[in-house]
């Protein structure tokens, strides 16, 4: 119960600020190819990837996830330990934090004292290994050991052993014979001292037996074991280190699991029993060319955590056969770009620096999330196409999607297979040129989009025809130039990043070094937007979006703006954007004053999602005068402050949103209007007491009330019992769940949620009500009804 109770009462100072338990409409996509450690308890081997951790039960081969949405922090683990006596796993970050996992992966319990001490420098936080010995949890950091209470669940003493009681590192740490034995790095040797000493804090109190640089060390039953930094793995008798064998590589990782000694290098595990009697290995293979990382044992079989392949099990008789435990993922957590649509999305990680270099080239794959499964491509599947970034989605042809290469070209995938790799020799994409190094070839692709004509429109940094469109019906390329404001495409620009299809021919792009241009491709006319005296905070723009109202959405790295008046802007001689100003405690405020936006995107309600460089992500109304949400690390599942991307999925208003360190979903409730009302349908229906749905105000909370789905762009919805008394109504446009006004029933794009209360605040009686839908455009009409039963 004390558990519950420290876990809670945490809890709710973690998500202060938040009005609703968001963990049930957050879904994370992290990567597992990549272990970092793993450990055994109860009958599970629990592996931990960069930052999220995964269970495997021996027994039934269920895989479960602990992430962001189970409440990990996020942050690069660096190691874990299951407690079987407490039945928790403990865990272990890079900057000093510790998690406990109690319960069946329910409950986690953040310990920020290492991270928080500030008498010890961040840079000695890390937290190298756990070692567990009567309810006592010892822990090896690069400054000392420090002690926890496991159940008091509290902080005892730490001890720094250096000479002069100074902070070094400590790699590890085990017990034997009522000593304490730590294996240090800083050339500090070997110490020990004995548990009975109720002072060792002091480090007089600590005995070198052996000076030099130790990685390990481990008691396997009644013998001692530890290795030197030389790859010499020594037995420890009466202090007296006596060499066994020396290792091709420095070992990895070293753990004494049921009095066995697990040794794993890069390529080879050993198992030794307790009189070091290798009775078990395992290697790497040309079918498993991985390297290992770490490794444990259950069942007579061994688990090895790799840096590329998961998890890999083998058994004593078959030593070369592996079966590969990894959840479902994408191949890496570091997504660049992210494009959602019909039911699935696409992931890249390659990228360019904030200045448009794209060294060094990353030579990465891509990854397709589709029906719940992973589709992860690797780079030699991909015609060579680097630095992948930017994906478009032919809307007329899913199947068919192009993604833009910052170096060479632009890559065409057909039902998931690359087809062609589009570059300055087939296609009407241009290499930039350097004088004097005709030989260097960089084609430089970054956003593409779609228009409603079945046209691609793209962009190419550091060459004259920076705008370029493709026809994929008949093959046909078509450049445009931007010398008339650039005249020299190489050193006058940096690059591009976002486009934007307008209205009149006009297409939208941000730039490096001009702001935002319009180019009209009707007439080949440009103009931009860069300086002061237009309003710009800087001439770098980072993202752009136009919202239903032709409102152009500026993102740039001293914050946002907005062009409202786009139709004139090509024909305005001083054209300028402005601020959206906000009252914060009565005071006007710039939104979003000099923050480094990296993305903007605009859902089917219009409202807007705006992406930060280091302060999470933001939701605002339609007109940014509402903060709907900020999400952070604080009170979200983002496993970062760090936004890369955003993409919105239409038809399930699910917002995917791309981190530096993984990646998330939202379902936001709010979708895409349909083009008629012949879809549109109510759910839950009927509604059931058991539901509990009815009667909450917060109508972002989409777990609550009753949704109407399928509405066109316009319409009036009335609710109404079954003798005609108007219960609810709403419209598009009016009644928005953004709005502070708190409405009962609201319309989100082409959804309607309604909280089952009337016009007089209560909650309806059991019945049958209906729903009366009128688009107010086509004056289309449907009628649905609703059963409620309470």
């Amino acid at each position: 119960m004390f558990k519950r109770i420290v876990f809670i009462l945490l809890a709710l100072i973690s998500f202060k600020g938040v009005s609703q338990e968001f963990s049930t409409l957050w879904e994370g996509y992290f990567s597992y190819f990549e272990i970092k450690d793993v450990t055994k308890g109860n009958d599970k081997i629990f592996a931990a990837s960069e930052n999220a951790i995964f269970s495997y039960d021996v027994s039934t081969n269920e895989i479960n996830k602990i992430t962001t949405v189970e409440g990990l922090s996020g942050e690069t683990i660096t190691t874990i330990l299951y407690s079987e006596d407490y039945d928790l796993l403990v865990v272990g970050y890079e900057t000093g934090l510790m998690e406990i996992v109690f319960d069946n992966d329910t409950e986690i319990l953040s310990v920020v004292d290492i991270l928080e001490k500030e008498s010890i420098s961040p840079v000695l936080k890390k937290i190298n290994h756990f070692n567990e010995s009567d309810g006592l949890l010892y822990i090896s950091t690069d400054y000392g050991i420090s002690v926890y209470d496991l159940n008091q669940l509290q902080f005892g003493d730490t001890y720094f052993i250096g000479d002069g009681g100074s902070q070094i590192a400590i790699n590890q740490t085990t017990i034997f014979n009522g000593f304490i034995y730590a294996a240090c790095g800083s050339n500090s040797g070997l110490r020990k001292a004995n548990l009975d000493n109720d002072n060792l804090i002091d480090f007089q109190q600590w005995t070198t037996i052996s000076i030099g640089n130790y990685v390990s060390i481990q008691a396997v039953g009644d013998n001692l074991y530890t290795i030197q930094l030389n790859k010499v793995l020594h037995q420890i008798e009466n202090d007296n280190l006596t060499p066994l064998l020396t290792y091709p590589t420095l070992p990895k990782d070293v753990k004494s699991v049921n009095s066995n000694l697990i040794v794993t290098l890069k390529e080879d595990v050993f198992v030794y029993d307790e009189g070091f009697n290798l009775i078990q290995t395992a290697s790497t293979n040309e079918e498993f060319d991985t390297d290992f990382s770490s490794a444990t044992i259950a069942n007579n079989a061994i688990y090895i955590g790799t840096s590329s392949t998961g998890v890999l099990k083998t058994l004593p008789d078959t030593p070369n056969i592996y079966e590969i435990i990894l959840p479902e993922g994408p191949s890496s957590n570091k997504a660049y770009k992210i494009e959602a649509g019909d039911g699935e999305l696409w992931v890249t990680y390659g990228d360019y620096t904030v200045s448009f270099n794209p060294a060094p080239i990353r030579f990465r794959g891509i990854s397709i999330l589709r029906d719940e499964e992973w589709n992860n491509i690797p780079y030699d599947s991909l015609l060579n196409a680097s630095n992948l970034v930017d994906i478009a989605i032919n809307p007329f042809n899913p199947d068919q999607v192009f993604i833009s290469s910052f170096h060479r070209g632009i890559l065409e995938m057909n039902n998931d297979e690359a087809i062609v790799l589009y570059n300055q020799e087939n296609s009407g994409l241009e290499s930039l040129i350097v004088p004097g190094a005709p030989n260097v070839i960089s084609i430089r692709q970054s956003a593409s989009k779609f228009d409603r004509n079945g046209l691609m429109w793209t962009l190419s940094s550091k060459v004259d025809r920076a705008l370029k469109s493709y026809d994929p019906s008949t093959n046909q390329w078509e450049g445009y130039s931007f010398s008339e404001l650039i005249p020299d495409a190489l050193d006058d620009e940096e690059g591009f990043v976002d486009i934007e299809i307008g209205n009149g021919g006009v297409k939208w792009i941000s730039s490096y070094n001009h702001g935002v241009i319009g180019y009209n491709t009707e007439t080949q006319q440009i103009a931009n937007v860069a300086s002061e005296e237009g309003n710009m905070p800087s001439t770098q723009t980072r993202a752009i979006a136009l919202d239903s109202g032709n409102q152009l959405w500026i993102g740039t790295i001293k914050g946002l703006r907005v062009l409202y008046n786009t139709s004139n802007f090509i024909d305005d001689p001083s054209p300028s954007v402005s601020t959206v100003v906000i009252l914060e405690d009565g005071i006007p405020t710039e939104l979003l004053a000099n923050q480094f936006i990296t993305d903007i995107k605009v859902d089917g309600s219009d409202n807007k999602w705006v992406g930060t460089l280091d302060s999470g992500i933001f939701y605002f109304s339609p007109d940014g005068q509402e903060t709907i949400y900020q999400f952070t690390t604080d009170n979200s599942p983002l496993p970062s402050n760090t936004i890369s991307d955003i993409s919105i999925d239409p038809q399930s208003g699910k917002v995917f949103i791309a981190t530096d360190r993984g990646l998330v979903s939202f379902s936001s409730g709010g979708t895409k209007p349909k083009e008629t009302l012949e879809e549109a349908y109510i759910y839950p229906n009927p509604v059931r007491p058991e539901y509990d749905i009815l009667g909450f105000d917060d109508l972002n909370n989409i777990n609550n009330g009753v949704k109407v789905s399928g509405l066109t762009e316009n319409v009036n919805v009335k609710i109404t019992d079954i003798s005609g008394n108007l219960v609810a109504e709403a419209q598009s446009g009016v009644n928005k769940r953004s709005s502070s006004s708190n409405y009962n029933f609201a319309i989100d794009g082409g959804t309607g949620i309604w909280n089952g209360k009337n016009l007089r605040g209560n909650v309806v009686a059991s019945g049958v009500y209906l729903f009366l839908i009128s688009d107010l455009d086509s004056f289309e009409t449907k009628v649905l009804k609703l059963l409620i039963v309470r």
